[in-house]
Order: structure tokens, then C-alpha cells, then sequence
């Protein structure tokens, strides 16, 4: 059952990309009940998957492999593993995947590449789930690219948009950087255990045998993996390509956003956490924590609503894996469950508003900025009912706020954050956890209030508003309902005491002498000690967060624009996105271009002042040599051609071919010798 089945999810996705993608056209509907059907049955196959080994199996591992190359005396094997870690993430994958095929039937309707569009989706939820379910880094690596390749198809769906095609651009070059270092980190893992398999390697360290015999080396190791998980997940300083990527379909977005491509590198980073060291884990750690709080900080001054939820789910990628980093391994995975039904119900409620609004503008999709803009928005709470509460349940959850799922992890991410700080000195992550929290739930709620709270800013435009029909709103309130604390725990207050806390627990670190920063037993006695003060801390930071948005936009006793002003170059560097995309710019794209003018400059002056020189040169050795052999060595042969005709000429008058004056002449020579000697 854990060989074939996760065999069966794995490659129905891929059997309705092959038939969406050669006779798409042809089939009824285009061959969207095929999609959706083999994608539903690829979900209620790993809801069995996980209950089963959940009930019964809920401490063993399930593996199955078969030798794909023997290079040398080196035998390469790949293979299918089913852990706790890989069942709840199947599930994830598969769920957000099945709504959103579900709410494309009706928001992609009509699309002239329609057909081609639920090919690319099913070819995507294959390569992502090749991800969650290989047993070896290297095949991850392969289903890491085909990841790439399906997200750059769908990003740049729409690609006579330049900026479609563009973004696509952008995210796959930018994706390029931080797979090149996690392809160098596998080559090292390679190179020092001759095995690709995650339990081969582990199994090494633990035995003490570390890559060329040093730590260091480990480390360099771990952090070149983490860089595939820094372009996948969006990380600094590669989080410039998700914001772009917002240029694909509304549904998309929430595919790829939520819990799939940008989910894969925290998935990554908790599948290698075993063989991570005590610096490498810190970077991890502060590289999430910057993160969360440079993408939090620039979603407070976005207006286009997918650009808010792009920024916003850069920052929760970043709370994930600062959690991570911190060893708060369960809060961190559980978060990327928790986000992932909530931010793909924010999405999702993104796209049934901005279906609303192109109807509206006549205009059937993504290609029209207005549709977008939240300021254009407001009032949409009476015309939008079901969208409207299930976005204020999204909107909940994310902000922390009780008795959502997204309260549950957050909780338990900032107790790790506080637990780690007590344990190493390390305060600045707790402190930028926490200012993040607030962050978070000041710009949801704005972004909540500006569109469909208030006075429509066009009053005429949002009357001809109505709700988005039931294909797409049946997705929201299914995701609104996950979004809520009794799926993972009934508890409301901690969900240490839940079933996910259970099933994926911290595994054990096989680095010798135990370098991760604390045992899992010291670590969640910490963190215990920590809970309620986080628990207080965090419920009255997102509560001001919301009070504050509600203030400035809903009862409008501060003005936005005064806080703007007052804010000066704060307000500013958050509304140029902190100029990283002008910086880039400048120094990767202008310089590359500057690069190449001054390589054609030594091409054209230096190399080809070189080859003509030389040619010029080589023409006049060339001349000289000709005259010489024109006029010293022909004239030489001539002359002698010449005095030898000369002479021929003068002894063909004496060969006359008579035999008389032969005689003659030879009388005449016997006179001439007989008068000379004698």
C-alpha cells in the first residue's frame, strides 16, 4: 500500500498532462473533468494514505527503491519514501491542488488556451509531488527543475503580456542562482558518502564520517542546499521573482504561492534538518527572520491586492523558516500546513473579487490593472457575502489572531523564536518575530477594510458587482473551515497537544556532538517554559495591529497620507519595494550589459586589432616576397631561358639536316685543328 499508491498520486497528474496536452482540444469540455477528476482521486488517495499511517504505522518509514545507473564501482538508486512528514505534505499538495482546479473551470472560463492550461497544472502538481515523495536528493533535484519549468509555463501563461512573459523570465533566472548552489552542495554530499540517498548520508554522518573530514565542510553543505530553498521559497535576497509572478492567473498564484512551489524549500530545509549544523541552522534563522521582516514592510504600502498576498506570503515563508532555524521543526512544518489552506483561500478570495470586478470592466482577465487596485475597490462586503467572510476568516488566521489554525503555529513559532533566544543570546529573532506579527495583521486588515469595507470608490461600477459563482466560492468555505484550530488541535490555545505536534515530531540530528543548538527534550522544555508569555505577547501585537488598521482606514482618525508624509524615507524605501529590484537592476542587469560592451570593445579593438595587424603584416611579407620571386628568381630563370633560346636559335641555322654540308663542315673543322697545331 505505501509503494503503490503513492506510485498511483504521483503519476496521475502526469497521464492528464499527456492527454490534456495532445488531445485537449478534442476532448468534451476540453478536458477539464479529466484534470479535476484525476487530481480529486490523486487527494482522496492521500487522505487514506495519511489516515492509515497516521492509525497504524504512525512511527515507521515505507521506502521502495530500483537501481538506475552503475557509474564505476558506484551503483545510483532512486526511489519513493513515505514518512509522516512526506504524508502530511502529499495531502496539502494534493487538497490545494484539487481546489484549485475546481475554482479554474469557472474563473478560466473561456480562455482560448484553456485546455493547456489544466495541462500545465497537472504537469506542476506532478513535479511537486515527485518533490514530497523521493527518497533521494538527487531525484529531488530533477523533480526541483521540473518544478521550475511547469511554474515558469504558468507564470508566463498569458504570455503576450510582456509582463507575463517577462516575470516568467525573472522567476526562472532568479530561481537558476539558488539551484546552482544546491546542485554544488549535493555534489559535495556526493563526493564525501557516494550516495544520494537522505538515509545513506544521514547514516554516514552519524557514524562520524563528515565531507573531506571537516565540519565546516557539513556546514558549507547545508547552507548550499538552503540556497535551492532561498530561490524556491522566495527568500533574501532572491524574494524579487514571486512578486512579479503575480502576473499569471488569479489561480495560479494561489497553486504556486500557498503551498506548493514556494513550499518546497521549507520542505527541503525539513528533510535535510537532520544533517544540519549549529551555523548553518542560524543562518537559515536569520535569513528567514530578514526576510519576513523586508517583505512585511513593503506589503504595508502595496495597493494592488495580489501584490499584497505576494509580499505577505514572502513574509510567512520567512516566519517558517526562521522557525526552522530556531529548531522550532514542528511549528515551522506546521505553519506551512496552516499558511497553505489560509493563504490559498486569500488568494482564491483575491481572484472570485477580481472575476467580479473584470465583468464589471468588461475585461475577462488579469490584464487590467484597475481590477486589481484596492483603492478602485470598497463596499464589496453586501455584494460579495461568501467571498467577504471567508476572507475575513483568511484574514484571521494569518493575523494570529484565536481559534484560527494560523494562531496554533504562529503561537508555537514565536515560543521557539523566545526559547532559542533564552538558550544561545540570539534576541534580535524573537524581537523581529514579534514586530512581524503586528506588521502582518496591519496590512491584512488593511487590505480587508479597503476592499470591502466603506464606500465603493465608484459607486456606479460596483452596483453591477455580484457574487462569483458557486464552482469557485465552494473552494472558499472549504479552505475557510480549514482554516480553523479544530483541524489540528482542540486545544485552541496550543496545539502542542494536537494530533500534528504528534505525528512530526523534531527528528534527532545526526551531526556528532550534537552542533544543532539544543537537544529536542531541552529545547521543548524551553519553549513550554515560553509558551504563555508568546501566546500574550503575540495576541496583544496582532490585536494592535488590527486596531491601528482599523483606525487609519476604517474609521479614518488618522490619515494614511499624513502617516506617509510623516514617515519620510521609510514610507518611501517601502513603496520602491527597498529599491532592490533598481538595485539589481543596476548591478546585475546593467552590469552584465556594461560587461558585454566592454568584452565587444576588447573584441573588436584588442583581439581584432591583433587578427588584422597580423593580417596586414602577413600581406606584406607577403608582397615582398612576391616582388622578390617576380623579379630576382623569374628573372633569374628567365634570363638563363632566354640565352639558352638565345643559343638554340643560333645552332638550329647550322643544323640543316644535309649530309653535304656536314661533310663540308667537318673538312672545314679538320683545316681549322690542322692550321692551329700545326
Amino acid at each position: 500500500m505505501f509503494t503503490q499508491i503513492p506510485i498511483t498520486i504521483l503519476l496521475l497528474p502526469l497521464i492528464a498532462f499527456l492527454l490534456l496536452i495532445f488531445f485537449g482540444k478534442k476532448l468534451p469540455r476540453q478536458g477539464d473533468w479529466l484534470a479535476s477528476g484525476f487530481i480529486t482521486i490523486t487527494f482522496l488517495l492521500s487522505l487514506i494514505l495519511l489516515i492509515t499511517k497516521l492509525n497504524f504505522y504512525p512511527a515507521e518509514s515505507f521506502s521502495a527503491n530500483f537501481d538506475w545507473a552503475v557509474v564505476g564501482s558506484q551503483t545510483i538508486s532512486f526511489g519513493i519514501m513515505i514518512d509522516n512528514l512526506a504524508a502530511v505534505m502529499l495531502l496539502v499538495v494534493t487538497l490545494v491542488s484539487t481546489l484549485v482546479h475546481f475554482f479554474s473551470i469557472g474563473y478560466m472560463n473561456n480562455d482560448p488556451r484553456y485546455s493547456r492550461y489544466f495541462a500545465y497544472l497537472g504537469l506542476f502538481s506532478f513535479s511537486m509531488l515527485g518533490i514530497v515523495l523521493t527518497n533521494n536528493i538527487l531525484l529531488m533535484y530533477v523533480f526541483w527543475e521540473l518544478v521550475g519549468i511547469s511554474s515558469y509555463l504558468l507564470i508566463g501563461f498569458w504570455y503576450e503580456k510582456k509582463s507575463a512573459s517577462n516575470a516568467a523570465n525573472k522567476a526562472f533566472i532568479v530561481n537558476r542562482i539558488g539551484d546552482f548552489g544546491m546542485f554544488i552542495g549535493i555534489m559535495i554530499l556526493f563526493a564525501s558518502f557516494s550516495t544520494f540517498a537522505f538515509e545513506g548520508i544521514f547514516s554516514s554522518i552519524e557514524a562520524g564520517q563528515l565531507p573531506f573530514g571537516s565540519t565546516g565542510w557539513l556546514t558549507a553543505a547545508g547552507v548550499l542546499i538552503f540556497c535551492g530553498a532561498v530561490g524556491k521559497s522566495a527568500q533574501f535576497p532572491l524574494h524579487v521573482w514571486l512578486p512579479d509572478a503575480m502576473e499569471g492567473p488569479t489561480p495560479v498564484s494561489a497553486l504556486i504561492h500557498a503551498a506548493t512551489m514556494v513550499a518546497a524549500g521549507v520542505y527541503l530545509v525539513a528533510r535535510v534538518f537532520p544533517m544540519l549544523t549549529a551555523d548553518a541552522l542560524l543562518i537559515i534563522a536569520y535569513v528567514g527572520a530578514i526576510t519576513a521582516l523586508v517583505a512585511a514592510t513593503i506589503a504595508i504600502t502595496r495597493y494592488d491586492i495580489k501584490k499584497v498576498l505576494a509580499y505577505s506570503t514572502i513574509s510567512q515563508l520567512g516566519y517558517m523558516i526562521m522557525a526552522l532555524g530556531v529548531g522550532a521543526y514542528t511549528a515551522g512544518f506546521m505553519h506551512l500546513v496552516t499558511h497553505a489552506a489560509f493563504k490559498a483561500g486569500l488568494f482564491l478570495g483575491a481572484g472570485s473579487v477580481i472575476y467580479a470586478m473584470h465583468k464589471v470592466l468588461h475585461d475577462r482577465h488579469d490584464h487590467h490593472t484597475d481590477a486589481q487596485d484596492i483603492r478602485n475597490m470598497g463596499g464589496l462586503k453586501a455584494k460579495m457575502p461568501v467571498t467577504y467572510w471567508t476572507f475575513l476568516i483568511f484574514t484571521l488566521a494569518i493575523s494570529g489572531i484565536p481559534l484560527t489554525s494560523g494562531f496554533l503555529s504562529k503561537d508555537e513559532i514565536l515560543a521557539g523564536t523566545l526559547a532559542f533566544s533564552t538558550l544561545s543570546g540570539h534576541w534580535l529573532l524573537p524581537l523581529i518575530g514579534f514586530t512581524v506579527a503586528g506588521l502582518t495583521a496591519f496590512y491584512m486588515f488593511r487590505l480587508l477594510i479597503l476592499t470591502f469595507h466603506g464606500k465603493p470608490a465608484d459607486e456606479t461600477r460596483i452596483a453591477a458587482v455580484e457574487e462569483s459563482p458557486k464552482v469557485m466560492t465552494i473552494p472558499l468555505m472549504i479552505l475557510a473551515a480549514l482554516s480553523l484550530f479544530v483541524f489540528y488541535s482542540f486545544n485552541p490555545f496550543g496545539a502542542s497537544g494536537g494530533w500534528f505536534f504528534a505525528a512530526i515530531e523534531r527528528p534527532l540530528s545526526v551531526v556528532p556532538e550534537l552542533l544543532q543548538p539544543a537537544s529536542p527534550a531541552l529545547f521543548y522544555e524551553a519553549v513550554s517554559s515560553m509558551h504563555t508569555t508568546a501566546m500574550i505577547l503575540s495576541i496583544l501585537i496582532a490585536a494592535g495591529g488590527v486596531f491601528f488598521a482599523v483606525v487609519v482606514y476604517q474609521w479614518k482618525k488618522i490619515s494614511a497620507d499624513q502617516l506617509a508624509e510623516k514617515a519620510g524615507f521609510l514610507y518611501s524605501g517601502s513603496a520602491n519595494k527597498w529599491y532592490f529590484d533598481e538595485m539589481y537592476n543596476r548591478v546585475f542587469v546593467e552590469g552584465t550589459l556594461m560587461l558585454t560592451k566592454v568584452l565587444q570593445w576588447f573584441d573588436e579593438t584588442v583581439i581584432d586589432g591583433i587578427v588584422n595587424g597580423s593580417a596586414v603584416i602577413t600581406k606584406g611579407l607577403s608582397n615582398i616576397s612576391g616582388w622578390f620571386d617576380n623579379n630576382m628568381v623569374d628573372g633569374l630563370v628567365n634570363a638563363s631561358a632566354s640565352a639558352t633560346e638565345r643559343a638554340g636559335s643560333l645552332l638550329s641555322k647550322i643544323q640543316t639536316g644535309k649530309v653535304q654540308t656536314y661533310l663540308v663542315y667537318i673538312v672545314f673543322s679538320f683545316l681549322v685543328i690542322i692550321i692551329l697545331f700545326i
